[in-house]
């Protein structure tokens, strides 16, 4: 999510370009842990001695925990049908994504993880490739898979393995929207019961978002696609969207977005397209615009500032930059360090609220979220996952 001031724009190498420049043989690297000095080093790293602990990780697999790099390692897997604001770009070409996912995750987490991309779109092959390989993996966070098959591939993946399997696009951004919409709220002191919240986007975020902001207690939510408002008596509706309506029906009703925004207190915008600005017009007062699509917001900040009072984005050019990199690593980070199961609705919540109570007393109308390079963030996120996961008996590692 994050867009920094270089154009975006179609290109083919061009070596004096700093961003190939960057990138040439990519962004990552394996490093060894151990030293190999001489004889008596390779004789324990390799054979004869790690035969020792293979044997032992033979009759007791939870061994390999301790005695392999599992216990601190994820694999980022994308099929490359969903990527960033570029859309169904195939596996090669999502390769420096899901690089520049995984140096993140080191970076900000500590976590080492491991870019993988499928030459496969189909749901089942997606799935059953996973499966075989995760036992060299403490954790999956699954990336840029296109909707609706992001939901099928998560849940059956959460169900068929023991340990953690996240899909970023979906809740990593729903805890990050979250977080930052509990200090809106604290700024214009209002309550989350309270509030009407319209979300553009039917696809994998606003599927999670809205799913997030209701387990928070916001109880009006209406989600908009492109054919308007997702509600009950629409025609048509996939799995997906039924979910949506069925969840949604006691605010939604048929119409437009700028119907739905009328007396709205917050806009939240994970699709790209455009809003008019009469319709944030017609939102209520202290209105709040979440405009998230990259690199160009639904609603331009500039103009969404004439008439809310707090306004975020996905750039780091403009305040309130709201950026999964803030929840990513340190989910991973506080689930790896107890040998979490899976991640549940309460650590992401919790997640999301150790995300907002480190902005403290510098809360403003220009300040909701904490900076994506904020030391402190991983570690609270970490630290509010590993409670909760100990809370609800999810911890393999409880002390």
């Amino acid at each position: 999510m994050v867009v920094t001031d270089i154009d975006m724009h179609t290109d083919t190498p061009d070596p004096d370009d700093p961003v190939f420049a960057l990138h040439r043989g990519g962004k990552m690297a394996i490093a060894t842990t151990v030293p190999l000095r001489d004889a008596a080093d390779l004789a324990i790293a390799y054979t004869p001695g790690v035969a020792r602990v293979c044997e032992a990780i033979a009759v007791d697999p939870e061994v390999a925990h301790e005695y392999t790099w599992v216990s601190n390692t994820v694999a980022v897997i994308t099929d490359g049908t969903a990527v960033l604001g570029l859309g169904d770009i195939g596996p090669a070409a999502s390769m420096p994504v899901m690089e520049g996912k995984a140096v993140l995750f080191k970076q900000f987490g500590g976590v080492d993880a491991i870019p993988i991309a499928l030459a496969t779109t189909d749901t089942e092959e997606i799935i059953d490739t996973i499966v075989r390989l995760a036992p060299s993996f403490g954790g999956i966070n699954l990336e840029d898979i296109s909707s609706p098959r992001c939901f099928e591939i998560e849940r059956r993946l959460i169900d068929l393995l023991d340990i953690p399997v996240f899909h970023d696009d979906q809740h990593g951004t729903a805890v990050v929207v979250l977080a930052a919409l509990i200090n809106a709220l604290r700024v214009t002191d209002r309550d989350l019961r309270d509030i009407k919240v319209v979300i553009s986007g039917a696809g994998a975020a606003g599927v999670a978002i809205t799913k997030m902001l209701k387990s928070a207690g916001v109880r009006k939510i209406a989600v908009v696609d492109r054919t308007g408002v997702v509600h009950p008596s629409r025609d048509g509706l996939g799995e997906v969207k039924q979910w949506l309506a069925d969840e949604t029906a006691e605010w939604a009703k048929p119409g437009s977005v700028s119907d739905a925004l009328e007396d709205a207190d917050v806009f939240i915008g994970v699709s790209g397209g455009t809003i008019p600005e009469e319709a944030v017009a017609s939102m209520a007062p202290n209105a709040i615009v979440f405009a998230l699509a990259n690199p160009h917001p639904e609603v331009h900040p500039e103009v969404a500032a004439r008439h809310a009072r707090i306004v975020a984005t996905g750039r780091s050019d403009f305040p309130n930059q709201i950026n999964n990199v803030l929840v990513f690593p340190g989910i991973f980070r506080g689930a790896l360090d107890v040998r979490a199961t899976q991640i549940s609705e309460g650590m992401k919540l919790a997640a999301a609220n150790a995300i907002a109570d480190l902005v403290g007393d510098d809360l403003s109308e220009t300040f909701i979220i904490p900076s994506a390079f904020d030391p402190r963030v991983a570690t609270a996120v970490a630290r509010a996952v590993t409670d909760t996961a100990r809370r609800e008996g999810l911890a393999r590692r409880p002390y």
